[in-house]
């Protein structure tokens, strides 16, 4: 997992406290027959920002930097992440699904007034690629290359039918070749240019980078040569600023955006002056246990896995996580393609839990559940779901003994493959369905509850069927049926789906929030 939008550590938000207080949050100069130009959009977030360079960005501040000021070669329809549309190109995928061709589509202009090329696609990606960054993984595997001054061409090894979701990432948003390359950019790991896109944009989007200070705000301001619809704002100032600050601001009209609120926090609002833009997040939270008998024990029978099933209250845990959060039937999000709706298999029934506990191994041990004990999600304490489940399976008679650590120790405890069991969470790295089959028998998270392939031979074909099937429906057909399977056989248990909650004012209208790039500036008005 390398992010996601509602998580939020607990320990980097205070870290943040001191820097946030500064904010700009008098500068709201939204109405009083102002110009469009004049016109200014406060957001205030709790910033995880490092860098605006796109090829090393993989943090949500970053993106949504990025995704105001770099085009992508395909695009998301608003906040739909089922569905492509073309961005600076259309695409084809061929019937293996190991050619993508991009076309060149419309008029698209960079900020110094220069064309969009094909040579400026290629060079962008494979840039992406040979400085290895963080994004860099979203195109292993791929060649990019020009066929003619319209099309690029992306070939992979492998069949790839997840990468058409995978290029709206704003890390793979499109810059300016001559202009990066002018100032120290390169395609490998020599590359010098990121101080360059720290201060200066090179990208067509709708706006461009006016200040960048990354502990403390950024001001964007439109680009004058972007051919699209111009933005209702013409100028964005997006300060680092704690929640309970946040709070205040935007209650008192001082900002028009916060994006860190807790549920608490916004169940106490005054919705005169605000509203939530509420969805469930990309994250899934999920309990899981070890299957090897010599760490798992009596948590290692499959039994015993299922009696858990219908053990834990599932509403109950979303009255902790509050509005907007979900239970997805799988571990799939559930706003993506080949979600489970919901399933039997993960349904609260004490009567069914005791019968099938009574069916197990278990003779009441003590199972240890580790945890993070640092972390939030979507301001949901993974400790206090930890705590919920101890509370919920002492009804049916099992006991759970608590097993916190900070996270810098319970990822590794985790990765090891040698705990008992735990309650963790997964965030997507792009929005499709085979960024979880990391879940399946013999692959990585699979390996950490020591669930091998040989285990499992039914989940283990139908992962390998979801791995290659082709187009939309097949796709999304395979991994329900892949996630039904894991329900019945897997060591993990999906639990919810955390909210993903943005506050605005009541005076904002056409308001998107992505999953990926979180908020849109240009479409607000």
């Amino acid at each position: 997992m390398k992010r996601v939008r509602s998580l939020v550590a607990v320990s980097i938000a205070a870290a943040l406290l001191v820097s946030a207080c500064g904010s700009d949050s008098a500068d709201s100069g939204t109405s009083g027959g102002a110009s469009d130009d004049a016109k200014t959009l406060v957001v205030n977030d709790a910033f995880d920002l490092k860098t605006s360079d796109p090829a090393r960005a993989f943090e949500l501040t970053g993106s949504v930097v990025d995704h105001a000021v770099y085009e992508t070669a395909l695009n998301y329809d608003g906040a739909d992440v089922k569905k492509i549309v073309p961005g600076i190109a259309s695409y084809k995928l061929s019937a293996d699904n190991k050619v993508l061709t991009l076309t060149l589509e419309g008029t698209h202009t960079f900020s110094d007034g220069t064309p969009v090329t094909a040579d400026d696609i290629v060079f962008s990606y494979q840039r992406v690629q040979g400085i290895a960054g963080n994004p860099s993984f979203l195109l292993d595997g791929v060649t990019a290359a020009k066929v003619d001054d319209k099309t690029v061409t992306l070939t992979s090894k492998t069949a790839n039918p997840q990468l058409p979701f995978i290029l709206p990432n704003p890390s793979l948003g499109i810059v300016n070749s001559k202009a990066v390359k002018a100032n120290g950019g390169t395609m490998d790991a020599k590359d010098a240019a990121e101080n360059y896109l720290n201060t200066t944009s090179a990208g067509s989007g709708p706006y461009m980078i006016d200040t960048y200070d990354v502990q403390s705000q950024v001001i964007f301001k439109t680009n004058p040569n972007y051919p699209g619809t111009k933005p209702a704002y013409g100028r964005v100032v997006m300060s680092n600023v704690p929640g309970a600050t946040q709070k205040v601001n935007i209650q008192a009209g001082t900002a028009q955006v916060a994006f860190s609120l807790s549920p608490d926090d916004i169940a106490s609002l005054d919705t005169s002056k605000t509203k939530v833009i509420a969805s469930a997040s990309t994250t899934t939270i999920f309990m899981w246990f070890n299957m090897d008998a010599a760490f798992g024990k009596t948590a290692a029978d499959a039994k015993f896995v299922q009696a858990m099933r219908h053990a834990i209250n599932y509403a109950d845990l979303l009255k902790l996580a509050g509005t907007g959060s979900a239970q997805p039937g799988g571990l799939v999000p559930l706003s993506f393609l080949g979600a489970l709706d919901k399933d039997d298999n993960n349904a609260y029934d004490v009567d069914k839990a005791k019968s099938l506990l009574a069916e197990s191994k278990y003779k009441g041990e003590e199972i240890s559940i580790l945890y993070s004990s640092d972390v939030a999600v979507g301001g949901v304490k993974i400790g206090d779901v930890a705590q919920a489940i101890e509370q919920q399976a002492a009804a049916i008679g099992v006991k759970l003994k608590l097993n916190p650590q900070p996270s810098s120790t319970s990822l590794d405890s985790f990765r090891s493959g040698k705990t008992q069991a735990g309650v963790a969470y997964w965030g997507a790295d792009y929005p499709d369905p085979a960024d979880y089959l990391v879940f399946a028998p013999g692959q990585s998270l699979g390996k950490r509850a020591a669930w091998a392939e040989s285990m499992a031979p039914d989940s283990t074909k139908l992962a390998t069927a979801a791995a290659e099937a082709s187009g939309d429906d097949a796709r999304a057909a395979a991994y329900v049926a892949l996630q039904k399977q894991l329900n019945v056989e897997g060591p993990f248990i999906p639990l919810f789906q955390p909210a993903d909650n943005t506050v605005v004012s009541s005076s904002l209208s056409n308001v998107v929030v992505n999953p990926i790039w979180g908020l849109d500036f240009a479409s607000i008005s």
